[in-house]
C-alpha cells in the first residue's frame, strides 16, 4: 500500500437529519419540532459543522415512507436542494446529498449534481445509492410494481455511474474561450457526445454545463452487503460504513481496501468512514443519564409496532420493550436483512432489551465505548484511527442540534490538541479536504492523443488524418 504523501488525520463528516438518528428525539425538550423542514435550522447546523472544520455535511434520504417510518423522514427536503442551499451558508464545508441510481435517469442527475457542484464552487459529493425497499412502497411510486432485485440494482447502478462519469467530462475544462474579438464562444473540438448505448441506459449527451473547480462532485458509497462493497470498490472515494466494535471495523476497513486493491486503485484514495452516535456528557455518569433520558422516549407502541414491522417471522404479542433479545428470540432470527446481519453478533453477545434493539436498528446508539466524557469519546476516535479500522467518522448525533455542539465544542479541540485533526481548512474543494486529485477528463486525454496523431500525419503526408477525423 502507498503511503500518503501528508500527514494523516482523521476525516470528519456530520449526518444532519431533523432533531437527530434517535427514533424519540423530536419528543426531547431541547428538540425543535419543525426541523426537519427548516431551512434557517439546517444552514446552522452546517455552519456549526464548518465551525468545527468538518468536511463533510452529509445528507440522507428515502424515495418512500410508511407508519413505522423515522418521524424526521416523514417530512423534509429533496436532498439535492437542500445540500445547494447549504452551500450558500457555507464557504469551505463539503456538502453530499444521496441520490439513487435506482428511480431517476442519468443525465437528469448529472445536471442537478454538477449545478449544485458550480453553485458550491467545487464542494458537492454524491452519495450512491440502489435504494432498499424499506417501505415497500418504492417502485408504487415511480410506475413500477416490483422494486429491482438486489443484484441487478448494482449491474444498473454500475453503468449508471458510468453515464454520469462520462456526462460530467462533456466538456474540457478550457472549452469556453467566450473571446469577444473573434466572436468564438467554445472551441467545437473541446465539446464531447458520449454516445453510451447499453443494457440499461442509452445517451447520447453532451451535458449542458461544464466541469466544477474540483472536475466532477466527489464519489461516496455505504458499502454493507458483498454487492455494495464490490460495486464501491470500483468507484467510490468515500466509504460509509458502521462497525459496532473494533475487530469488525478493522476486518470490513482491511477487506474493502483489499477491494479497491484487486480492482486497480490505490486504497490510499479511499476513505472509510465509520458511523458513530456519541453521548458527550462532563462525566460518564452524566452520559448514560442522556442515554437512558433519550431511551425514555421511545414508546412501547412505537417500538414493539417497529420490530414486528421488521421481524416478521416473530410475535411480538405479551412483549414490552424491556423484554431482553433472547427470551423474545430475536438474537436468533432468520433475517437476511443486512442491517440485521451486521448487529446479529452484538445481540446475541450481550442479550440487550428490545429498547437497545431498537435503538441499534435505527442507527441512535452506537455502545457504550461512546458515551461519555469528550475524552472517553476522543480516545475511542483516536484508537480506532491508529488501529486501522477507519479514516475518519460520520457523527450521527442522537439528538441535534445538542450532540453536533457538544462534538464540536468538546471533542474536536481534543482531536485538534493531539494532532489528530485540522485547526484550519487547507483548501476550498471537497477534493481538496481529502487529498483527492482532480478527475482527468477522459475527452480532453483522447483529444490530445488524437491532435498529435493529427501532426504528425500531416508531417509525412499521410492521409491517415481523413481516418482520424471521422
Amino acid at each position: 500500500m502507498t503511503h500518503r504523501p501528508y500527514q494523516r488525520q482523521i476525516k470528519l463528516s456530520a449526518y444532519l437529519v431533523g432533531t437527530g438518528m434517535h427514533v424519540g428525539s423530536w419528543r426531547h425538550p431541547h428538540a425543535q419540532l419543525s426541523a426537519s423542514i427548516d431551512i434557517d435550522y439546517y444552514r446552522k447546523l452546517a455552519q456549526t459543522a464548518e465551525r468545527g472544520k468538518f468536511d463533510i455535511a452529509f445528507i440522507a434520504d428515502s424515495l418512500a415512507i410508511n407508519e413505522q417510518s423515522h418521524p424526521n423522514i416523514l417530512n423534509r427536503y429533496e436532498p439535492i436542494t437542500l445540500i445547494t442551499a447549504l452551500a450558500s451558508a457555507t464557504t469551505h464545508i463539503g456538502v453530499v446529498a444521496t441520490a439513487s441510481t435506482s428511480y431517476i435517469e442519468p443525465f437528469n442527475l448529472a445536471r442537478m449534481l454538477l449545478s449544485a457542484d458550480q453553485i458550491s464552487k467545487g464542494r458537492v459529493g454524491w452519495n450512491i445509492v440502489t435504494t432498499r425497499d424499506l417501505s415497500g412502497n418504492t417502485a408504487l411510486n415511480f410506475g413500477g410494481q416490483e422494486h429491482y432485485e438486489h443484484s441487478l440494482r448494482y449491474e444498473r447502478a454500475e453503468e449508471f455511474v458510468e453515464v454520469v462519469r462520462g456526462l460530467w467530462d462533456s466538456w474540457e475544462d478550457d472549452a469556453f474561450t467566450q473571446d469577444k474579438e473573434s466572436g468564438v464562444f467554445f472551441d467545437p473540438a473541446k465539446l464531447h457526445q458520449i454516445g453510451h448505448r447499453g443494457e440499461f441506459f442509452t445517451v447520447q449527451g453532451p451535458l449542458n454545463i461544464a466541469r466544477s473547480p474540483q472536475g466532477h462532485p466527489v464519489l461516496v458509497q455505504a458499502g454493507n452487503s458483498e454487492a455494495g462493497q464490490n460495486f464501491a470498490a470500483k468507484s467510490a472515494e468515500v466509504i460509509f460504513s458502521i462497525k459496532y466494535n473494533l475487530e469488525d471495523a478493522k476486518a470490513f476497513y482491511r477487506s474493502f481496501k483489499d477491494k479497491a486493491a484487486a480492482a486497480g486503485r490505490n486504497p490510499d484514495d479511499i476513505y472509510i468512514l465509520q458511523g458513530i452516535s456519541p453521548i458527550i456528557a462532563e462525566s460518564d455518569e452524566a452520559a448514560q443519564a442522556k442515554l437512558k433520558e433519550l431511551e425514555a422516549l421511545i414508546t412501547e407502541e412505537q417500538g414493539i409496532g417497529f420490530l414486528a414491522d421488521y421481524f416478521r417471522s416473530i410475535d411480538f404479542s405479551g412483549f414490552t420493550l424491556e423484554s431482553r433479545a433472547a427470551e423474545v428470540g430475536v438474537d436468533r432470527a432468520d433475517e437476511k436483512k443486512s442491517d440485521y446481519k451486521k448487529h446479529q453478533p452484538v445481540i446475541a453477545r450481550e442479550n440487550p432489551t428490545l429498547r437497545e434493539v431498537y435503538s441499534l436498528l435505527t442507527g441512535s446508539f452506537s455502545g457504550d465505548h461512546l458515551v461519555g466524557t469528550p475524552e472517553k469519546i476522543a480516545d475511542t476516535l483516536e484508537h480506532w484511527f491508529e488501529e486501522g479500522a477507519a479514516d475518519g467518522f460520520m457523527l450521527m448525533a442522537p439528538l441535534l442540534p445538542d450532540g453536533l455542539e457538544d462534538f464540536v465544542n468538546l471533542v474536536v479541540p481534543v482531536l485538534q490538541q493531539r494532532g489528530l485533526f485540522r485547526t484550519e481548512y487547507e483548501g476550498t474543494t471537497l477534493r481538496e479536504h481529502f487529498h483527492l486529485p482532480k478527475p482527468k477528463n477522459r475527452f480532453a486525454a483522447r483529444s490530445g492523443e488524437a491532435s498529435r496523431a493529427s501532426f504528425n500525419a500531416q508531417q509525412s503526408g499521410s492521409d491517415s488524418v481523413n481516418v482520424l477525423l471521422d
